[in-house]
């Protein structure tokens, strides 16, 4: 049976987690079709800043989500001010800080599945009399799904185990922002605290991997019914 840190602990990853894809999700399309589709000035600085929280160290990541989001930020100013929203120490910003680092490794598995498509079907349908919206949901969109499922679990477990940004950011506060890697981390800094470290650390493991296997399933099933 879980105990109440530990229920506490991974409700509150799967929430992040949960919006930290949903909320990224559209966005992460949106940039993947532009780097597999499109050729503009800047490509390639669009590309690095999308990537750029791979090599940067989480807690810079987690200081400038502080400095913008933060109530004297500067996005975090104006939602403050003109709407009563506070962002930095709750779960809401768990969630940004976990969709920024685990952004990147959404948007390469569904421009990588972008890029495989065979262009051929899309002008296909195109000379068919779909137009260009039509085309994307009804010849793309299907054809990438494995990627973008793909894209969306990895993201999922990625947000999970995220640690640095997400303590940096919003902290490590009880039934708000302390996730299952911010409570690993108090317990092991806790006397005594091994024991219920070492069944959230398990607790993480069986999590994560059962994502993955999710991942692996759902993409299997996705290309089947593409072949059939």
């Amino acid at each position: 049976m879980l105990t109440p840190l530990e229920i506490e602990a991974l409700r509150l990853s799967l929430l992040v987690s949960g919006w930290a894809v949903v909320g990224s999700l559209p966005f992460g399309l949106g940039c993947a079709w532009l780097l597999a589709r499109r050729h503009f000035p800047g490509k390639a600085i669009l590309d690095g800043l999308i990537h750029l929280p791979l090599v940067l160290p989480p807690v810079v990541v987690g200081y400038a989500l502080l400095v913008t989001f933060g109530r004297r930020g500067i996005v975090g100013g104006w939602l403050y001010d003109w709407f009563g929203v506070t962002v930095a120490f709750t779960w809401k910003g768990a969630a940004i800080a976990s969709a920024v680092i685990a952004f990147p490794l959404m948007v390469r598995a569904m421009r990588l599945s972008l890029e495989g498509v065979d262009r051929g079907l899309e002008q296909a349908a195109r000379t068919l009399g779909c137009g260009p919206v039509r085309t994307f949901f009804t010849v793309t969109l299907p054809l990438v799904m494995p990627g973008i499922v793909t894209g969306v679990i990895l993201a999922f477990a990625r947000s999970l185990s995220e640690f640095g940004a997400t303590i940096t950011f919003v902290s490590n506060i009880p039934g708000e922002t302390r996730t299952l890697p911010i409570a690993l981390y108090a317990l092991t800094q806790t006397p005594g605290g091994d024991e219920p470290a070492l069944r959230l650390c398990v607790i993480s493991v069986v999590v994560a991997f059962a994502a993955l296997l999710v991942s692996e399933y759902l993409s299997r099933r996705v290309q089947s019914r593409l072949r059939t």
